[in-house]
């Protein structure tokens, strides 16, 4: 795992972006809300200690081992990518506006686009349903594609969203890799 970042490290990564982990034709592609500070700062999505990302995609099956932040090129050779709805690096999503989500959310659309893959799945259900305009939208398989991907919808697994436990956070992104990988 990276260095911890100083508090002046931290500082200096407001605005920054962390680079997309995408491939053209990838089995799923997970879509953050934006960028930490700490994932800015240390160039890595889901680095901030506390983050359960990593932990939740080993418990439900999506690798064999529990991936470091520093790891996160080896998910593209299991058919996963990594991006964000909003680019900037804050030091919390509360501060992205409504515009900004959705002005986010053609972006991506448009990368979507390009890259085709198979599916995409949201972490976060209020930027969800701010970005894309459906505030109807819950938890589980989204009935419209997004970008020409099947599209779900998870809990963000940051520390921060106590109200999805470890267990419960398992079961939605497990539900999601078994109907991904249904009949295969």
């Amino acid at each position: 795992m990276s260095a911890r970042p100083s508090p002046a490290e931290l500082a200096a990564a407001t605005g920054r972006r962390v680079p997309d982990v995408l491939a053209a034709g990838l089995d799923l592609v997970f879509c953050g809300i934006n960028p930490g500070l700490w994932s800015a700062a240390t160039g890595h999505h889901f680095a901030r200690p506390g983050n359960r990302f990593w932990r939740v995609l080993y418990l439900s099956g999506f690798t064999a081992r529990e991936l470091a932040p520093d790891d996160e090129a080896e998910l593209l050779a299991a058919g996963i990518g990594i991006t964000n709805l909003v680019a900037r690096a804050t030091a919390a999503a509360a501060e992205l506006g409504r515009e900004e989500l959705r002005r986010g959310a053609a972006a991506l659309v448009r990368r979507l686009e390009d890259a085709r893959p198979r599916s995409v799945a949201f972490l976060g259900l209020g930027a969800y349903r701010t970005a894309f305009a459906d505030p109807r939208a819950r938890i589980g398989p989204l009935g419209t594609p997004v970008g020409g991907a099947s599209a779900w919808l998870l809990p963000n697994p940051s520390g921060a969203q106590a109200r999805y436990q470890l267990p419960e956070l398992v079961a939605h992104f497990d539900e999601l890799r078994r109907a991904l990988y249904a009949g295969r």
